[in-house]
């Protein structure tokens, strides 16, 4: 299966740049996997296509504010970087610019109340970074750092929550789980007194989620590792629901590769915690989720070749290009699709 398969036409100005103002008015998609028929809603309306025995599953992880900008000792050189991953107690793993100021020994200071030391060069520009300061370390980086947004999104980001979900609670992403960005407080509420569950897992989303496939055939793609969690008792609602007939709705793509890595491993759902670099694309066989939230993905996109095994390339395929033509905006701050 070659890569070119999963392209499309986009036009830049269908790329949004900053989020709609009331995060429940966006558009909402509504793909049918098994027929292919499209209809076109507000996403607030979303429930009315979730049914009593369903369970919503969302992604809780935080964006950690990982952008920092500071100053090279002894050149005064302005360095960028963002934090990908601690990898032990104040050792960061890092993507910086321009990487090729950076060596080992390079140090960096961040306002003076954070400093950096470059202790490791890895492949793909990455860089180790051994940090110090005085106090709490999320405290300084909530002073110092800014949202990591994605490289299609030039406009500045004027509110931090607005590249958060309303539920996001473990810090560690560094990205956001963008599908459920749609979500309010008050929606949430009342898909609950509607009857249907809302549960919680955990997948700190890295920016490999970005990383286009360069690769001509798909399955020479080497996929980013990312780390989950899910509790006994979200496996226990998890596993009752299949049990009981109930469906299983993914709210985003970290989600569903959560669920299905689990899946995967020990054919139900259990409590665990631990990372995946599950690929998915056509062919694959869905064990965990019966539909799925999302938003519209980058033409090549791993995440473009998920939604494909899901519904089928096809009918992807069709409905961007109608996304297309009615003006859906795309991407992180775009609108939605569910995928039922």
């Amino acid at each position: 299966m070659k890569t070119e398969e999963f392209d499309y036409e986009l036009p830049d100005e269908l790329i949004a740049q900053i989020p709609i103002e009331k995060r429940d008015t966006s558009k909402l998609l509504v793909l049918d996997k098994k027929t292919g028929e499209i209809q076109h809603e507000v996403f607030k309306n979303i429930i009315n296509y979730l049914h009593k025995n369903d369970v919503l599953v969302l992604n809780d992880t935080k964006v950690l504010p990982a952008r920092l900008i500071g100053i090279k000792d002894k050149t005064n050189a302005k360095i960028e970087i963002l934090l990908l991953k601690e990898l032990e107690k104040d050792v960061w793993q890092t993507l910086v610019k321009p990487a090729k100021r950076v060596n080992i020994g390079t140090c960096i200071n961040f306002n003076n109340l954070l400093f950096a030391e470059c202790i490791g060069i890895n492949e793909d520009g990455i860089r180790e970074f051994k940090l110090s300061y005085s106090g709490n370390f999320y405290t300084i980086l909530d002073q110092l750092g800014s949202m990591p947004l994605p490289p299609y999104i030039h406009e500045k980001l004027t509110d931090n929550s607005r590249y958060q979900t309303v539920y996001a609670k473990n810090i560690g992403s560094s990205a956001a789980p963008t599908a459920g960005l749609h979500f309010t407080e008050d929606l949430l509420e009342q898909i609950k007194e509607k009857g249907i569950k809302v549960c919680y897992i955990t997948l700190h989303v890295g920016l490999g989620t970005f990383r286009p496939v360069n690769v001509e055939v798909i399955t020479n793609h080497k996929m980013h590792s990312e780390y989950y969690e899910m509790t006994d008792e979200v496996a226990k609602l998890l596993n009752e629901t299949k049990q009981n007939g109930g469906r299983i709705i993914s709210v985003g793509t970290t989600s569903t590769r959560t669920l299905e890595a689990i899946m995967k491993l020990y054919g139900q759902f259990r409590g665990c915690c631990g990372t995946t670099d599950i690929f998915i694309y056509p062919g694959y066989q869905f064990k965990a989720i019966d539909a799925l939230i999302t938003n519209f993905h980058l033409p090549k996109s791993t995440l473009l070749m998920l939604v494909s095994a899901l519904a089928g390339k096809d009918n992807i395929l069709t409905a961007y290009k109608e996304a297309v033509n009615l003006h859906y905006r795309f991407f992180s701050f775009g609108d939605a699709m569910l995928i039922k």
